[in-house]
């Protein structure tokens, strides 16, 4: 472990450095130090319980008790930064690196008290990168939530029939994309996740990649079904995607499922070990572009394969590392990546994407998704 001193200010509901130090959701900012590379953590009263059973890593201080031996010294309305400058003082520190993220007026007030502060270049946790045996484990559970809520979707789909003008009909009513994502969503929550924007996008909606979806869904017509929820109990966030058809898919739609999925194929026999992520978006562009699926503006809009391979997952949806055109990051085993290739044109009416999880191992990588593919539901 680095003995460089460390300094977060955030909650661990949303702040995912936080998150990994301590282990634990709380949903207020509190104060994180590793001094000496001894980890404590002040929180408030409500917390200190709970922290020391659930924080164990981390020397748990209370807060209130902190502003109390600041008022009697004094300070009359004592705040955060009063009681990082009193911790640290009394260790003779006077440089603290923080996150990027770190508050700017918190910052100043600890200049003002003589403590240095300063953002800590790249990542301020390097290790979240590379997961741990149990951290696979708990991936493996978020993307069983998102699995869950997958197949109910799909078994909404398969009980649809199909109406005038190509409509679904779902229990004798018109199936729209919010009532589609409200069935994934819930299956989700009573997994035990925390779904966020899953898509549902039908015929050209999927051809803008992060469009949630809306209004009716029709038969004959690709529909993308991307979920990513985030566990509840752990924080890890799961990820897979499938495009499916309720009934016939065009012969182009159906060859364009097809180029994916080699794609995706192709993907996972690059990934291993020392290998440029950037590489391996460029062997799946390069293997579509061969197949005639090339990527540029066509009347005004992007069309093609125009997103990246994948992106590390973890405590948050997107991190690193990114395996993408633009991509500068080496995998190296115990990454954890998304493999996600798509092809989106307008004139094929709609788009096609398909997503897993891979481990990356050191002789390749291992697919942690267990959802089948299927195209005609």
């Amino acid at each position: 472990m680095s003995k460089e001193n460390l300094l977060i200010v955030a909650d661990s509901d949303r702040d995912a450095d936080m998150r990994y130090a301590v282990g634990m959701f709380v949903p207020d900012p509190f104060i994180y130090l590793r001094l000496d590379g001894r980890a404590q953590v002040i929180v408030s009263d409500l917390e200190v319980d709970r922290a020391r059973k659930q924080a164990q890593r981390c020397r748990v201080v209370s807060l209130n008790r902190c502003l109390e031996q600041l008022r009697r010294s004094g300070i009359a309305q004592p705040g955060l930064h009063h009681v990082i400058h009193a911790v640290v003082r009394a260790r003779r520190i006077r440089r603290l690196l923080v996150p990027h993220q770190f508050p700017l007026g918190l910052a100043r007030d600890l200049r003002k008290l003589g403590v240095k502060v300063k953002v800590r270049p790249g990542s301020f946790f390097p290790e979240r990168e590379t997961k741990t045996p149990e951290e696979v484990k708990k991936l493996s559970a978020a993307l069983m939530m998102a699995e869950v809520g997958l197949a109910e979707g799909i078994q909404a789909l398969k009980q649809c029939k199909i109406g005038r003008r190509g409509r679904l009909l779902y229990r004798n009513i018109p199936l729209t994309a919010e009532k589609l994502r409200a069935i994934v969503d819930t299956a989700v929550c009573q997994a035990g996740g925390l779904p966020a924007n899953t898509i549902v996008a039908g015929g050209r909606q999927g051809c803008d990649p992060h469009e949630r979806g809306y209004g009716l869904l029709r038969a004959n017509e690709p529909i993308i079904i991307d979920v990513f929820p985030r566990s509840q109990k752990t924080g890890y966030h799961g990820d897979i995607t499938r495009t499916v058809v309720r009934g016939k898919a065009s012969e182009s739609i159906r060859k364009l499922y097809h180029t994916v999925e080699r794609g995706q194929e192709l993907a996972f026999a690059e990934l291993r070990h020392g290998v440029s992520g950037r590489r391996v978006h460029e062997k799946v562009q390069e293997f579509f572009a061969q197949q005639g699926y090339t990527t540029g503006k066509a009347d005004g809009r992007m069309q093609g394969f125009f997103h990246g391979i994948g992106h590390g997952l973890g405590l948050e949806l997107h991190e690193s590392p990114r395996v993408s055109a633009v991509s500068r990051d080496t995998l190296r085993a115990g990454h954890v990546v998304t493999v996600e290739p798509g092809l989106y044109y307008w004139n094929l009416g709609g788009g096609v994407r398909l997503e897993d999880v891979a481990l990356v191992t050191a002789n390749g990588a291992r697919n942690l998704t267990k959802f089948e593919k299927v195209l005609e539901v």
